[in-house]
């Protein structure tokens, strides 16, 4: 199976880098699957209806989320009608899930997971290690893709080797910051501690860049704002074989 992967989407600026590059990538690769962070899509925070129906359109197949999950309270009415997952290790009475199974054309099927790490997150929520263990008693399928929307690379790097050889891969989102240390792990899973943004390239983190610089050297801060110019799309391909090991593993900035 050929998995295609965007990073988080920041704003305009990132919806339009995907836009502009989704067909591209999905020919180049020949994406059977095409997954993307939607968590910062709109205005940098959070999903709408309009741009998750844009980006379906395009050739988006399952979206993934993490700590700005909520910022858009609209994405509560979606969850039934849309690909759309949060972490799943959240509060269990929140509503949405974390796993969601696509059926490729070819009928493989891939099971996509979202897990929020804990270090240094805001956000209430149960060991990934543990709810990972769950999720994996359920699956059917030995394709599995995990979205681990972490902070610090030590939990990210302990969760690829904690999931090894039992998932096809596990790819880092949150920093913003594409890493450049993509393997396939000693028992066959596809690593990237983060796949990066899909955003402004002059910014900070997809961010107005005069903005960010303020909130370091003055104590009068304004709000936050998608930055604007030019911009790349950032994410990962993954290419695993009949029994969901990786085969192959790809940074792409575009």
């Amino acid at each position: 199976m050929k998995i295609l992967f965007f990073g988080d989407i920041v704003g305009r600026p990132g919806r339009e880098a995907v836009l502009e590059n989704i067909n591209m990538l999905r020919k180049r690769f020949g994406a059977d699957v095409c997954i993307a962070n939607c968590e910062n899509a709109a205005g940098g925070f959070g999903i709408t209806r309009e741009h998750a129906e844009t980006l379906l359109r395009a050739g988006v197949d399952v979206f993934t989320t993490g700590n700005h999950v909520w910022s858009k309270k609209e994405i509560i009415g979606l969850f039934d009608e849309m690909p759309i997952l949060r972490p799943h290790n959240l509060p269990a009475k929140d509503p949405g899930s974390g796993i969601y199974v696509y059926t490729t054309d070819r009928g493989e099927k891939l099971a996509v997971i979202n897990l929020l790490g804990r270090l240094y997150m805001d956000m209430p929520s149960k060991s990934p290690f543990e709810t990972a263990d769950a999720l994996l008693k359920s699956v059917d399928t030995p394709h599995i893709f995990v979205d681990f929307h972490a902070e610090a690379t030590s939990e990210k790097k302990a969760l690829g080797f904690y999931l090894d050889g039992r998932v096809s891969a596990v790819i880092g989102t949150h920093t913003h910051v594409q890493t450049a240390d993509e393997c396939i792990l000693p028992s066959g899973t596809g690593y990237l501690t983060d796949a990066g943004m899909c955003g402004a390239i002059d910014s900070v983190l997809g961010v107005d860049s005069t903005i960010a610089v303020e909130r370091f050297t003055s104590s009068v801060r304004r709000g936050y704002e998608v930055a604007r110019g030019r911009h790349m799309a950032s994410g990962v391909f993954i290419e695993t074989n009949e029994k969901g090991k990786a085969i192959r593993i790809e940074r792409i900035q575009e």
